[in-house]
């Protein structure tokens, strides 16, 4: 499916706005169609209701923001060791065999079924990931043979950052991504901040 088709658009969407577009055409189809076509019209609106359910399905898996912000906090608190550790036990626990990586630019060389990738998190707590660290990811990968790359990162991509890792086909994992990830895992709680004086 293109990125920007029609069904992408509304997958990407909240799946209420699939409902809303079905209703309408229904709606259409019973109001100016003739008597004769208009169940036919009206099953018009059916891949927008195929559409508002695969939706729903997506969606209702997806972290609340609540729990996005509970992660943000937990693993940023968290030293690399810690943080580490629990990215193994993450991607163990989705099939990936896990393996730390043999240079800077690589934190981690995962496999699933005879495809892997390469896995950059150090920089997990900084505020905006430019194209150094992408490139060097990048680099790293070609120089492999690697097939995939992932950067892991709770701050923003700078803007050259962005269109480098859209056009390598670099995945992020940002805060909703990565309690998507961490999900069933028991995350450190952060501790509270002193009052102030």
């Amino acid at each position: 499916m293109a990125k920007n088709s029609l069904f992408a658009v509304l997958l990407r969407s909240p799946w209420w706005v699939s409902v809303a577009i079905a209703g309408a055409l229904a709606l259409v189809a019973a109001a100016l169609l003739p008597q004769a076509y208009r169940a036919v019209g009206a099953l018009s609106a059916l891949p927008f209701a195929v559409i508002a359910a695969i939706a729903a399905r997506r969606q209702a898996r997806l972290p609340s923001a609540a729990k996005v912000l509970a992660t943000q906090q937990a693993v940023s608190a968290m030293s690399w060791p810690d943080f580490a550790k629990l990215l193994e036990l993450a991607f163990a626990r989705d099939g990936y065999s896990v393996q730390r990586g043999k240079d800077d630019a690589v934190d981690f060389d995962i496999e699933r079924q005879g495809r892997r990738m390469f896995v950059s998190a150090r920089r997990w707590k900084s505020a905006r990931t430019g194209l150094a660290a992408l490139r060097a990811l990048q680099t790293a990968r070609e120089a492999a043979g690697v097939p995939d790359a992932l950067h892991i990162g709770l701050g923003e991509l700078t803007d050259n950052a962005r269109p480098f890792a859209a056009e390598h086909r670099i995945a992020i994992w940002a805060g909703a991504e990565l309690a998507q990830a961490l999900r069933s895992l028991t995350l450190p709680l952060p501790a509270p901040k002193p009052p102030p004086r």
